[in-house]
């Protein structure tokens, strides 16, 4: 039971006594009630409940209310809020306050108020710095000087955010990495002072070696998105939307490992119970929508994502089972929309995220999966989480997302063989203010007549509008096109 705020404080605060007495109550039941029923509270049912709290007691035949089972079912999962307000304090020495500030640019574009959390400012650039610190205050606590060190398995954030605390409060790190793992991320892992090793084809196999050497070395391993302390930092992040966005109606969150989500759900609901929280995963790493399916975590099929960081195969399933209570729903995004998302960040608000931490925004964009009518008008946080991007995949992104956006268009055209058959083609591209990026000429390929050849052209435009418009001129002065459409 977590115990209630004096009045006054509260009245400080500018709260009204009837909003005090609300807080009094189990915030977790609250919003079990709200939320995770799946019949909404009549009036008789606050009525019956109201009466029943007026009781000293319950007679002895009488069976415990509804609402009390569910918070005692809340109470004993593995990550409650009580474990996200101590992890609140015990990180704020040590972690960036990051603020929630409104989107004049994705506002106006999405129809909704968009509210962006710029997770990836921490200082080694994603969210997982919450976990990680409190994580391994909670091990210092515990342990005390027995605690010889820790030890995690991670091609990425996690690793360089438990490096880089655990060089910050003196704990030693291993981290092993496999062999895919990205240079520029080794580096800062060694600068840090961790100890690095780069073992196995995937992280899979990077795990099972790091769990080895941990039973041999007597070290302590920390899973980046299921160890309840991990949890329970992300949730930080919960109270903070709740402190910068009070009115806020949903937050939408990436999806991976379903750590971040699951705290942040737990955050949100137990303040708020009224305020949705949806999911976002990428579609080649359903992994969370494969457990809600199963009812417990499976292995879901895995294919290349730009949401690298949120390729996780099986949920955790101390991550699951908290966020299975929480969460209203999860969607999926494929690559066009990561892609965009990216670009759209990159261009409106000057923020350079990595396609995990932008999926949340890529699920609200025009044609996706929460691009819906309940949704225009509302107050929409999205928790921006990460922007380890490796420089050579952003340029691969931002091409994919002119592509997406109808910015960047490939066709073929069949044009004569004979001398200014080509000039002819692109004086065209000129008149209609196209700029000619790539263009191929093609003879091989071409059987219809040898007098004729085939181009095939990129070029850049300003969107939808325009590609429609150079493609009925083309259409209009007799080039035979074949126009490859980018909206897959």
């Amino acid at each position: 039971m977590y115990a209630a705020r004096p009045i006054s404080r509260l009245a400080a605060r500018g709260l009204k006594l009837r909003d005090a007495a609300s807080l009094q109550k189990p915030r977790c039941a609250v919003a079990h009630r709200q939320f995770a029923s799946a019949q909404p509270v009549s009036q008789d049912d606050d009525k019956t409940d109201d009466k029943a709290k007026s009781s000293s007691k319950l007679p002895s035949n009488t069976q415990t209310r509804p609402d009390q089972d569910q918070y005692m079912k809340l109470e004993s999962l593995p990550v409650v809020f009580s474990d996200i307000s101590r992890a609140k304090v015990a990180i704020r020495e040590g972690i960036q306050r990051t603020e929630c500030k409104k989107s004049f640019f994705l506002s106006e574009a999405l129809g909704m108020n968009i509210f962006l959390k710029p997770e990836f400012r921490q200082f080694t650039g994603s969210f997982k710095e919450r976990g990680a610190r409190n994580a391994i205050l909670k091990l210092m606590r515990e342990q005390g000087a027995s605690l010889k060190g820790v030890i995690a398995a991670s091609a990425g954030n996690h690793a360089l955010a438990l490096a880089y605390h655990g060089k910050e409060l003196g704990v030693p790190v291993t981290v092993v990495m496999p062999v895919v793992a990205p240079m520029a991320k080794v580096d800062k892992c060694r600068k840090f002072g961790a100890r690095i090793m780069i073992e196995g084809a995937h992280i899979g196999e990077a795990k099972t070696f790091a769990e080895k050497l941990c039973e041999k070395e007597n070290l302590t391993y920390v899973n980046g998105y299921d160890d309840p302390p991990i949890i329970a930092g992300a949730g930080t992040i919960g109270c903070e939307i709740m402190e910068d966005v009070p009115e806020v109606d949903a937050v939408v969150v990436p999806v991976g490992g379903g750590g971040l989500i699951a705290g942040i759900s737990c955050a949100i609901k137990t303040l708020k119970p009224e305020c949705k929280v949806f999911g976002v995963e990428p579609a080649f790493c359903a992994s969370y929508t494969a457990a809600l399916k199963a009812g417990k975590p499976v292995p879901a099929p895995v294919q290349n994502t730009l949401a690298d960081g949120l390729a996780v195969p099986v949920v955790g399933p101390h991550a699951f089972e908290v966020a299975r209570h929480y969460v209203d729903e999860c969607v999926q995004v494929d690559e066009r929309e990561i892609s965009l998302a990216v670009l759209r960040l990159i261009e409106n608000e000057k923020m350079v995220v990595e396609g995990g931490g932008a999926a949340g925004l890529a699920a609200l964009l025009p044609g996706g999966p929460l691009d819906r009518p309940e949704m225009k008008g509302k107050n929409v946080v999205v928790p921006l989480c990460g922007g380890n991007i490796d420089t050579t995949v952003l340029g691969r992104v931002i091409e994919r997302g002119l592509a997406a956006d109808d910015r960047l268009v490939n066709f073929y055209a069949e044009v004569s063989d004979r001398p200014g058959g080509i000039a002819n083609l692109t004086q065209l591209l000129a008149e209609m203010n196209a700029s000619i990026k790539d263009i191929y000429h093609e003879r091989a390929w071409l059987h219809t007549s040898v007098d004729r050849v085939q181009v095939k052209c990129v070029v850049e435009l300003n969107g939808k509008e325009h590609a429609d418009r150079l493609q009925k001129a083309l259409i209009d002065k007799g080039y035979p096109i074949i126009w490859k459409p980018t909206s897959r």
